[in-house]
């Protein structure tokens, strides 16, 4: 999809966060083709690779795995083995292989093993006979040995019979969208995986097999104590499909330093399991008082949940959560166990509007603004880029609205409404605070005007409902302070305008 072929009015619907189902269909369709361009720049990248970045061993087992993929990519896959559980309604009638691309942690683990081929060899990278780091050597093997278990995973959602050996990472071999083997032995271990009829059956030096019994939809199950199965939430809508939660893949969370909000991945136990589902349990309701297309928009680009700590200085009160979107997991939600179903719906609405700008800014140019941090957020303490100060409004706006609509339609308690009636308040005077460089800026596209002028709309449309005068004071009294001390830690370093 290039920005020719995005009609206005999918710009229109995006500005005022109010997307249909064609628009994020749209949105989704170019992302899948995205992620299958990328594995093809992956194939290529290590085919072209020099020999000591990768091995002919290690291409060859590339065009295996390829070749097994491939032959999964039929239309649906069989039904599931005799007492597997009833399947969840899929979204679309995806083959097995397609899944598994389209899963949003396969876009981290591609980008990861493009960026190592670039770096140390490919296309891009130095000249040949240079020594390596061989640190980050073993890390590109480790990447690239993990197509072995994509492909292993979906020959099996495919009724596909193999004998294939596989490597564990750091004494994890996860079988993506299926579970984890904790081997025997500790760091990368061989683990041989032959599959027949729904059955797995995983087998490792000094160890007992491992039988793993396949699940209709998602997951695998097994009696041994070494599997660790993928668990899921719920469909949002009945009969929707699973969310699952991704606590196993080792492409999970952004790598790399974490910012001080944010805790790290996290690895969950059955407690933990209770509470994601406890808050989950009541988020599509808490969603639809935001309107009918605050649950369509989550059911159409929700594809994971990537639990993260809760972020350090938590307070004890469990209301401190953190949560992210990246944009090469399309589909992901990175997010600490809310507190409750309605904090759950609020993070959502703000997470999965990112998603939607950022899915449409590949797709179309919006603006030319440099990448210099020189913009004012009362969301944040430190300058902005104006592209990031785009995406925080974009995304508060949508929670604004959100809960405006919640406050003036949905049956709550008078504390319940007054609480909506706050969060709105606050979320719109942060908005109203950016707008005025978003929409003067002259780095705007003649498109991204389209879109940033209905946002602009937006925002004054939600004027005719008012929260109440006290609510409206605070949040103005607060973006006031915000500024002011963000002048003055940050006024005097920053560039001035040109004349």
């Amino acid at each position: 999809m290039t920005g020719r072929t995005v009609p206005d009015r999918v710009l229109v619907e995006l500005g005022r966060t109010e997307a249909g189902p064609d628009t994020l269909a749209l949105l989704t369709r170019d992302q899948d083709t995205r992620r299958l361009l990328l594995l093809r720049a992956v194939l290529d990248a290590a085919e072209g690779a020099d020999h000591a970045v990768c091995p002919p061993g290690r291409k060859a087992r590339l065009r295996q795995d390829w070749a097994l993929l491939a032959e999964a990519d039929r239309p649906t896959a069989p039904p599931g083995p005799p007492g597997s559980r009833p399947a969840a309604r899929h979204r679309s009638p995806l083959s097995p292989a397609r899944a598994l691309l389209f899963h949003p942690l396969t876009g981290p683990w591609a980008l990861s093993c493009l960026r190592g081929l670039d770096e140390r060899g490919g296309p891009g990278g130095g000249p040949p006979g240079v020594p390596r780091d061989e640190p980050r050597i073993h890390a590109l093997w480790r990447d690239l040995a993990h197509f072995g278990a994509i492909a292993a995973a979906a020959a099996a959602r495919a009724g596909i019979p193999y004998a294939l050996r596989l490597t564990a990472r750091a004494g994890l071999l996860t079988l993506p969208q299926l579970g984890a083997l904790h081997t025997a032995r500790p760091g990368d271990a061989p683990v041989d995986v032959t599959h027949r009829d729904g059955r797995l059956t995983l087998r490792q030096p000094d160890a007992p097999d491992v039988v793993v019994h396949l699940e209709s939809g998602l997951g695998a199950w097994s009696g041994a104590l070494a599997w660790t199965p993928l668990h899921a939430l719920p469909g949002l809508e009945p009969h929707g499909a699973a969310v699952p939660l991704e606590d196993l893949d080792p492409y999970g969370a952004a790598p790399g330093p974490r910012h001080r909000a944010f805790g790290g991945p996290a690895t969950l136990d059955d407690a933990d399991r209770k509470r994601w589902l406890q808050a989950w349990s009541g988020t599509a309701a808490a969603l639809r008082t935001g309107g009918e297309h605050r649950v369509a928009g989550a059911v159409a680009l929700l594809r994971c949940l990537v639990p993260l700590e809760r972020p350090p200085g938590a307070g004890a009160d469990g209301r401190d959560s953190c949560s992210a979107t990246r944009h090469e997991a399309f589909g992901a939600l990175l997010a600490s166990t809310p507190h409750d179903a309605v904090a759950f719906a609020e993070t959502l609405v703000h997470e999965l509007h990112h998603a939607q700008l950022a899915a449409l800014s590949d797709a179309v140019t919006l603006h030319h603004a440099l990448p210099e941090a020189r913009y004012f957020a009362p969301w944040k303490t430190e300058p902005r880029p104006y592209d990031a100060l785009l995406q925080g409004a974009y995304a508060h706006l949508a929670v604004a609205h959100y809960f405006q609509r919640r406050a003036l339609t949905a049956p709550l308690p008078a504390p319940d409404r007054a609480y909506a009636w706050s969060r709105h308040a606050r979320y719109r005077a942060q908005v109203g605070a950016a707008l005025p460089a978003l929409v003067g800026s002259p780095d705007l596209t003649v498109r991204g005007r389209l879109f940033v002028d209905e946002m602009a709309a937006a925002f004054e449309r939600m004027a005719e409902h008012p929260a109440p005068r006290a609510h409206t004071a605070r949040a103005q009294a607060y973006v006031r302070a915000a500024r002011a001390l963000w002048t003055q830690r940050h006024a005097s370093a920053l560039p001035r305008p040109k004349d």
